[in-house]
């Protein structure tokens, strides 16, 4: 754990009792600060209290006293409203933070000497491979490395900084809504694609929440920016004007300056000159255009670090992958089943679906506001799709005539259906869980949802090995 100081015989106010907010907490108390916690949930309460919290009924105290309201990431800052807690701290002139602006404090408060260096990733979709993936490189290289924040360990659960360590840390953009003097030595923009609007309202306040990763870099610091979109495009050209390390990236078309994929080969042009550096055919955790990106941010990261390229692209060979991001779960006679539980929206989904020439495809839960409408070119490899959650009415609609589908309801049916469907057909075949939606219908968070689809294929695979009864009697 990271104790915070910064509010060292101070009064902070912490609401939302969750991961994040317990160890704020605990950071917070270690540093001598005077906590009033609180958190909207009985249970949640009553789990914090179990583990030791003080509990603060907030409804009941006057803000002014408050230094701080440290706010956890998933609760509504501004749209549709801002929450009751913010709106009273805001009436008093309180500033609502995050865990992460309490790291970044305790950072700010060391000599240069001593600091240690941060990577921040953010982006709609690939920054927890991207993040994983430069975790892996620079421990593979020998550096004393932290990964964590939204992936992980809270960023306040990782180890004490000290000097010569890296902290690499995904960001959402609820989190850099709650940050105000973060400075990445390295920061990421990956993509930029329509999600989180019932949190942020419009697309404009979605993508300035996201740019807020590069609003404390000084000069030598490396702005690394995906410009496979229009968004990515633009916010490079201005941070372009501006500035000078800047590091433009794409998977699939060469540019001038940056670090671009063409296939499976990657090209370093940072100094304008291209030379391709890897064949990342090997890299069996990085397949398909999306891990494209994801390797060339995570190279541009690595060398902004002052790796070699020979290094970076030795470790990126080793690659293990993600939990829950086109993980190869299983395999029943020659049926393969992939998770990628990960993929909560429609795009996400678009990354997986272009992976395969051919699947059976499990989708659903709690829609996002675009549904699968993007997901419409794909549907001619589909050869059936199991539709789960809440979603499986409005994704049925859509898939219309284009691709067989049925409602499954639960992941455990579909599954079991998929199974089925594809060993009648005979030969290789991939099940392929990548929902475009989020969870929260039927499960607590994505990781849940992936972690009870390898438990049932597990299941499936023993029931499969198992002797019938005339082979027992034999």
């Amino acid at each position: 754990m990271i104790p915070v100081s910064a509010f060292a015989g101070r009064n902070v106010a912490v609401f939302g009792l969750g991961r994040t907010g317990l160890t704020a907490v605990r950071a917070l108390e270690a540093g001598g600060a005077r906590v009033s916690a609180w958190d909207d949930g009985e249970a949640t309460r009553a789990r914090a209290a179990s583990e030791g919290v003080t509990l603060t009924d907030l409804n009941g105290v006057d803000f002014a006293q408050f230094d701080a309201l440290v706010m956890s990431p998933g609760v509504p800052l501004y749209h549709p409203q801002a929450h009751w807690t913010v709106a009273r701290a805001e009436g008093a002139g309180v500033p609502v933070i995050g865990d992460v602006e309490l790291f970044a404090r305790t950072l700010n408060a060391l000599d240069d000497a001593v600091r240690p260096r941060v990577v921040a990733i953010t982006g709609t979709n690939g920054k927890s491979t991207t993040t994983a993936l430069i975790g892996h490189i620079l421990s593979s290289c020998g550096k004393d490395t932290r990964v964590g924040g939204n992936i992980g360990l809270g960023v306040l659960g990782l180890a004490p900084p000290r000097a010569g360590a890296i902290y690499v840390l995904e960001l959402s953009s609820f989190q850099l809504d709650l940050v105000q003097s973060l400075r990445a030595n390295v920061a990421i923009h990956l993509n930029l694609t329509p999600d989180h609007l019932d949190r942020h309202g419009t697309m404009d306040r979605y993508a300035q929440a996201k740019r807020m990763i590069f609003q404390n870099q000084s000069v030598g610091d490396a702005a690394i920016v995906g410009v496979d979109d229009d968004n990515g495009e633009s916010l490079c050209t201005r941070l372009m004007a501006g500035r000078g390390h800047v590091v433009p990236i794409s998977s699939g078309q060469t540019l001038g300056k940056g670090v671009y994929a063409l296939g499976t080969r990657l090209f370093d042009a940072i100094d304008g000159r291209a030379q391709q550096v890897a064949d990342l055919t090997g890299a069996l955790a990085l397949r398909g255009a999306h891990n494209a990106q994801n390797a060339a941010s995570a190279y541009a990261a690595c060398r902004a670090l002052g790796l070699s390229p020979k290094a970076i692209c030795d470790a990126m060979l080793t690659f293990p992958g993600l939990p829950h991001r086109l993980e190869k779960v299983g395999e029943i006679g020659g049926v393969s089943f992939i998770n990628d539980s990960k993929a909560t929206n429609a795009d996400a989904a678009a990354q997986a679906l272009a992976a395969y020439p051919k699947l059976y495809w499990i989708a659903g839960g709690v829609p996002k506001a675009e549904g699968i409408e993007p997901l419409v070119r794909f549907f001619k490899k589909v050869e059936c799709a199991y539709l789960i959650g809440d979603a499986a009415g409005a994704f049925a609609e859509t898939i219309g005539t284009a691709a067989p589908h049925v409602t499954s309801g639960t992941l455990e049916a579909a599954t079991k259906a998929a199974l089925a469907d594809a060993s009648a057909r005979g030969g290789e075949a991939i099940v392929l869980l990548s929902p475009a939606c989020a969870s929260f219908d039927q499960f607590k968070d994505y990781e849940a949802r992936g972690d009870a689809f390898r438990a049932i294929v597990a299941d499936l695979m023993a029931a499969a090995k198992a002797p019938t009864a005339l082979e027992a009697i034999a």
